[in-house]
């Protein structure tokens, strides 16, 4: 799990939160509510297509925006019940909440890098993005 995780709150700037993962280098920003609870999150993803491709206004509260609902783990879990919870709900990030506060996130990266095993992660994603996009994912014809 990686303990610091950027958050953002719900009425933050679609455009704020670009720079946000622009300026700390990451694909997703947990929103959270004023208490700090973990509530959505927004991915780059999020932000392409249904910000700015759409033409929404970049100062829009990005909280409309968000993927819900959001998937989230426990600090107790082991590294295979987090990826299989993962691959159960076809997410490529999975915040961590203790006690109804963010203390981490595991994502896929994450899990090849502390697993060694390249095979997994390729496999993971691959299962992730055929549940997510089936469409586009490609089989053999027989």
């Amino acid at each position: 799990m990686t303990e610091g995780v950027i958050t953002a709150p719900p009425d933050a700037s679609s455009i704020s939160v670009a720079r946000l993962m622009r300026d700390h280098r990451v694909g997703s920003v947990v929103i959270v509510d004023p208490a700090g609870s973990p509530v959505a999150m927004v991915t780059d993803r999020d932000l392409t297509l249904r910000v700015f491709a759409n033409g929404v206004d970049a100062e829009a509260p990005v909280g409309e925006h968000a993927s819900r609902p959001l998937i989230c783990g426990e600090p107790s879990m082991e590294l295979d019940e987090a990826a299989a919870l993962m691959v159960q709900h076809r997410v490529r990030r999975l915040p961590v909440v203790d006690a109804d506060r963010l203390a981490g996130i595991v994502t896929l990266d994450d899990i090849a890098v502390r697993t060694g095993n390249l095979e997994v992660a390729q496999r993971m994603t691959a299962e992730v993005i055929e549940g997510a996009l089936p469409q586009f994912y490609f089989r053999e014809r027989g």
